[in-house]
C-alpha cells in the first residue's frame, strides 16, 4: 500500500501586498501618499491565506523582522470578515481570512513592531463580492420561476418573520 506523501505548506503568492518603500522627498516638494494597499477580491465562502510583506521597512538591517503583531478588521459586525489565524515569518505576515459580507470592502490594519524596535502601522483593503452562486436559504424570497431575489450586493432577500 502506498505511503501518503508529506507536503510543505507555502503561502500563495497570489495574495501578497508589499508596503511602500521609504523614499526621501526632495526639499520644496510635497509628499504624496501612495495608493492604498489591497488584496484581490474574495468570496464570502473562501478561506484563504493573505500576505503582508514589510521588507522595504527594514532594508539594510539584516536580521530585523517582525517581533509583535496586532491586527484589526473593520467593519467588525456579526457575519463580517474573520481572521482565523496569523503568523509572522521574517518580514512577512500571513493571515488566514474567512467569511465577510458581499459588497463590503474591509480594512485590515496592522500594528507591527520589529525585533530592532521599529513600529509600523499599515492597512490593506480587501473587497468581498459574491464570486460563486450562493445556496438558497429556506427563508429566501423567490420569483415565480424559483430565482432567488437579492439586494444590490448579491445578498439574498429574506422573508421576515
Amino acid at each position: 500500500m502506498p505511503t501518503p506523501a508529506s507536503h510543505v505548506w507555502k503561502p500563495s503568492h497570489a495574495r501578497v501586498a508589499t508596503i511602500d518603500s521609504f523614499v526621501a522627498v526632495p526639499r520644496g516638494t510635497t509628499a504624496v501618499a501612495p495608493a492604498p494597499l489591497n488584496w484581490p477580491t474574495k468570496d464570502p465562502g473562501d478561506v484563504l491565506d493573505y500576505i503582508l510583506d514589510i521588507t522595504p521597512a527594514v532594508i539594510g538591517n539584516d536580521g530585523d523582522g517582525i517581533a509583535t503583531l496586532d491586527v484589526g478588521i473593520l467593519p467588525s459586525n456579526p457575519g463580517d470578515l474573520v481572521m482565523q489565524s496569523s503568523t509572522a515569518d521574517g518580514t512577512r505576515i500571513v493571515l488566514w481570512l474567512s467569511g465577510g459580507q458581499a459588497g463590503t470592502v474591509y480594512s485590515i490594519t496592522f500594528n507591527i513592531t520589529t525585533t530592532n524596535g521599529r513600529s509600523l502601522q499599515r492597512s490593506v483593503l480587501l473587497p468581498v463580492l459574491l464570486l460563486s452562486i450562493p445556496e438558497v436559504p429556506a427563508d429566501a424570497l423567490l420569483t415565480s420561476a424559483g430565482i432567488m431575489l437579492t439586494d444590490q450586493n448579491g445578498n439574498p432577500l429574506l422573508i421576515s418573520s
